[in-house]
């Protein structure tokens, strides 16, 4: 894998940036902030805009690793405010595989915004990284997520039984996934 970091990206509605510590209150605002969001998360719903700042703080002092990739969705007619994030969670470089997690405000749910930042951030890693294999998990009581994961092109690949743990607590993990041979076609 050729690592890079967090590069800027754009698609027809969005711009897939980098975060800035500025950032934090509309993540505070716009989804962090949201129980119903965070609700399948595997991190706590945001107690307080001084906890959004902590993290997009500790975005920001990570892009100096080459091999991080943590992204401020922006809908471009919203102008330079984030909607959501989209990053790799996981990664294994020694079968060149990363794994992508998404979250999006409520506001922006069901207009294909998160498929469009997934598709973007697919082409990312497979064109400019090289990664072979780009794979993505969900609750399955969570299936808007699968659906976003489908309608990328990603394939199901199964459910391990009691795999994870999220807000719900100890739950199953629904996992999806698409090779860069899949990719090429």
């Amino acid at each position: 894998m050729k690592h890079c970091g967090t590069q800027r990206l754009e698609t027809e509605r969005l711009i897939l940036r980098r975060f800035v510590s500025e950032d934090a209150d509309a993540m505070y605002k716009n989804w962090a902030s949201d129980s119903e969001v965070t609700k399948f998360l595997t991190w706590p719903t945001h107690s307080s805009a001084d906890v959004s700042k902590y993290v997009t703080d500790d975005w920001v002092n990570s892009y100096s690793n080459e091999k991080y990739y943590q992204w401020a969705i922006v809908l471009k007619e919203n102008g330079d405010v984030p909607i959501g994030s989209i990053s790799a969670v996981d990664m294994k470089e020694d079968i060149s595989m990363v794994q992508i997690g998404y979250c999006i405000g409520r506001n922006w749910w069901n207009k294909g915004i998160t498929s469009e930042a997934m598709q973007e951030v697919m082409k990312f890693f497979f064109e400019e990284i090289g990664v072979n294999r780009v794979e993505a998990r969900h609750d399955p009581k969570n299936p808007n997520s699968g659906k976003v994961m489908e309608k990328c092109g990603m394939k199901y690949e199964g459910t391990m039984r009691s795999a994870d743990k999220n807000n719900q607590g100890i739950c199953d993990a629904v996992y999806y996934a698409l090779l860069k041979s899949e990719w090429e076609k």
